[in-house]
This record gives structure tokens, sequence and C-alpha cells, in this order.
């Protein structure tokens, strides 16, 4: 299994992505476009994509101008039925690539926030089973509008999208599910200058709320992780942990 990761900002990391990936052997393919490192031009060479965060909004080609053709690569894994992962940023441009809007600001969150599923999410293969509302890690100050036939997922009070289906496996995630506690910690360090300056509050207030939020937090990101994975190959589906399960034994 080979996995194409899309990277669009220094010091994003794949976290209980890459944990999942990991499990089952995946080879892992890391693209740091934002610095010049080609893309592919079709779906031929992967099984799947990642597309992770960024600084940068969704509609930034003239500072980043890979991303049009990193668009037309969305649409070409997921019109050839492999599964897709875009995360925060990586959401906002499948979004985008299927004709949705971009708002720019507006739609700030920051810290473990409250997320919940819609009731079109019950059956999916990859957020079906998450609890009526959970805690997850936000970073964003953007959002964007449904694609035309999206299937939506998930919604918190700042962004009625938060996740979101095209075709049987291209994903649109704004929450980081991939950023446990110790994700989390490594961005305090290296942006610590970019939360200080917008969130003055946070490194204080760090570790009370990663005791209150983390470890639910944790086990649903990593069940939503190896649910995805799951989707690259269906007939592991079964491997995935049930993500309601996991919250449970976390304590939700």
């Amino acid at each position: 299994m080979r996995v194409l990761v899309v990277q669009n900002f220094d010091g994003t990391l794949l976290g209980q992505v890459g944990v999942a990936l990991e499990e089952v052997g995946a080879e892992i393919d890391v693209r740091t476009a934002h610095r010049g490192g080609l893309l592919p031009q079709t779906a031929h060479e992967h099984d799947a994509l990642v597309v992770l965060g960024g600084g940068q909004n969704a509609l930034d080609d003239a500072n980043y101008p890979y991303i049009p053709a990193l668009l037309e690569l969305m649409r070409g894994y997921v019109e050839a039925d492999k599964a897709v992962l875009g995360i925060c940023l990586g959401s906002q441009l499948l979004a985008r690539a299927y004709g949705g809007k971009n708002q720019i600001g507006g739609a700030e969150e920051f810290g473990w926030c409250r997320v919940a599923p819609t009731s079109e999410a019950a059956g999916d293969p990859v957020l079906g089973g998450v609890p009526e509302e959970f805690p997850i890690f936000q970073w964003h100050d953007d959002t964007f509008s449904l694609p035309d036939g999206a299937v939506r997922l998930a919604g918190s009070a700042v962004a009625d999208n938060q996740a979101f289906r095209v075709g049987r496996a291209g994903y649109g995630i704004q929450f980081h599910f991939e950023a446990d506690r110790t994700l989390v910690r490594h961005w305090n360090e290296t942006f610590a200058q970019m939360i200080a300056n917008r969130h003055p509050e946070w490194i204080a207030a760090f570790e009370d709320e990663a005791t209150r939020h983390g470890p639910v937090a944790d086990a649903i990101g990593l069940a939503l992780a190896r649910a995805w994975v799951a989707t690259i190959h269906p007939a592991r589906a079964n491997a995935a942990a049930p993500v309601s399960k996991l919250a449970v034994s976390a304590g939700l």
C-alpha cells in the first residue's frame, strides 16, 4: 500500500493518521508541495492521498501556485475510486475542488472544541459510531460551503461543515483528529510565537485542557484514522476499531 501525503506547511505532521498507516505497513510518500516538491500528475502511482493542513488559505494560488494542480489531483483520486483525506486546509481544498465556496476568516476555532455528527454520519464507514458530541482539536479561521452532491457528516457551533464525503471515500475533515496530545505539544513549540500572538492564554491553560479533553479526543482521533485507512482497501474495514467503544473506554 502506497500513500501520497501532501504537506502544505512546515511543522504539520501525520500524527495519528501516521500511526494508523504504520499499523498496516503502508509506504508513505511525503511531498512538500509548499517548498517546491513535485506532485504526481495522476493517481496511478499511489493507493490513497492525504492532504494536510497549513497556515495559508485555500484560495491563495498566487503564493502557492501548485494549488490548482493539487485540486485536480484530489479530483483524480476520488474519480479513480481511491481514498482521499483532506485535513483542515486539506478539507477546504477538497471542498473547492468540487465547487464549494471558501470563506476566508470568520470561523475561528482553536483548542479542543465540540463537534457533532449529522444523521447522515450514522452509516458512514469513517464517522459512523462517533458519539452525539465529542471534543476534538481545532485550529482554523476559514470554512467552506458544502459541494453539490457531498454528504455532510459533522458540524460545530462555529462551522457548519466539519466533515463531508465525496464519492466512496473522499473525506474532507476540518478538525484535527490526527492531533493527539503529543502532536499538539509539538505545535505549541513549533508555532510558539504564532500562538502567543493570537491565543496568549493557551500555554498557561494547555495542561488542564489536555487533561480534561485529551484522552477522549485522542481515542476518537485514532479510531477515525484507523477507519479512514480501512477505506483504502475496503476488505480491511473490519480492522477499524469501533469509534464509540473507544470513546466509552476513554471515559466520555
